[in-house]
Order: C-alpha cells, then sequence, then structure tokens
C-alpha cells in the first residue's frame, strides 16, 4: 500500500516581492489590480506546486478585495500557504503587503484564497498530499476554509435555484428602484 506522507504548511509556505514600477500604473498613478491578481496567482500556483509536488491549475479566486490602493515605488510582498487540502485540490492563502521604502510605513492590501488543482502528467487531476497541522493558526485557517467552502456551495444552489425560477416579466418591477432603464423596444417585448 502507497501512503502519501502528509506535509505542513510551513513546507510550501511562499513569498513573493516585487518592486512596483511605472509599468504596473494605470491613469491614476496606483497600480492594476489586473497586475497584482497576476503576482497572486503565481505565487499561489508556486505554493500549491510545492505541496502538490505536481503542476497546478487555478480554479477559483475567492474575496479579492482591495482594502488599499499599492503605489509606484512600493515593493508589495505576497505571502501564501496552504490553508486547506481536498483529495486533488488546495486552497491558497495569500496575504499582501505593500511597503513604502522611503517612510517604512507597510499597509495590508488585501488578503484572497485561490483554489487551485492538481494536475498529472497526461492533465487529469491527481492527488495531492494530506495538510499536517501544526498550530493553532493551521488549523484556524483550515476549518475557515472548510466553511467558505460549505458556504460558497449553499450560495451557488440557492443562486442556482433562484435563476432557474426567475421569469423576467413577473420579476420587472424589482427594476424600479434601480439606476437602469429599459429600452421601448424591450418594454413592448416583456410586457
Amino acid at each position: 500500500m502507497n501512503t502519501v506522507v502528509a506535509r505542513p504548511v510551513s513546507y510550501s509556505r511562499t513569498t513573493l516581492t516585487e518592486l512596483m514600477i511605472p509599468a504596473y500604473a494605470n491613469f491614476g498613478g496606483k497600480i492594476h489590480g489586473g497586475t497584482l491578481l497576476s503576482l497572486m496567482d503565481k505565487v499561489a500556483y508556486a505554493c500549491a506546486a510545492k505541496h502538490a509536488g505536481e503542476y497546478c491549475v487555478t480554479v477559483s479566486v475567492d474575496g479579492v478585495n482591495f482594502r488599499q490602493p499599492v503605489d509606484v515605488g512600493e515593493l508589495v510582498s505576497l505571502m501564501a500557504s496552504v490553508n486547506y487540502v481536498g483529495r486533488t485540490s488546495l486552497v491558497i492563502g495569500i496575504k499582501v503587503i505593500a511597503e513604502n521604502v522611503k517612510t517604512g510605513v507597510v499597509k495590508h492590501t488585501n488578503t484572497s484564497y485561490f483554489t487551485m488543482v492538481a494536475k498529472d502528467e497526461t492533465g487529469k487531476p491527481t492527488e495531492v498530499p494530506p495538510l499536517l497541522l501544526e498550530t493553532p493558526d493551521d488549523v484556524r485557517r483550515f476549518l475557515e476554509a472548510m466553511k467558505r467552502k460549505e458556504l460558497r456551495a449553499t450560495y451557488s444552489e440557492h443562486f442556482d435555484n433562484a435563476r432557474t425560477r426567475m421569469l423576467l416579466a413577473e420579476n420587472l418591477s424589482q427594476l424600479t428602484t434601480e439606476r437602469c432603464t429599459l429600452s421601448e423596444a424591450l418594454a413592448n417585448e416583456l410586457s
């Protein structure tokens, strides 16, 4: 029997640090959210692949809320760790901080969760090692990931059921307090 040995969170903990250059900025002088997402995807991949020992792909991203902007010249560090593992999937928690190298001021810009799936050489999902939890934070993060997974499944089920049941003509009255207007042609079509 081939038993897979559990790997501790510390085994694959990864930090990616990069200086934010003018080429990464938008017209307002702040770093593009897409640039930060790309960096988060890179660090999530590195962390997941190290734990899995396999190629990993991103299947979903939860909670990308930009709490504070990142400025040109700041040093951004993305700290990733495996928070949860399923049979073939891993949830990677990422904390992003930006440091003004002149003043030393550090700000937490966002936290996000990337779900990755390990793939074998043929491209099929493959089993990942279990996660060895060694600290109370490891346990908390694992339990929080389980709760997010449960809530996501519940939300998806409710939303899919609501979407299936929603009939446009019966729900048009909900739009009266919103900032939208139906074209005359559409209003005639739905009435």
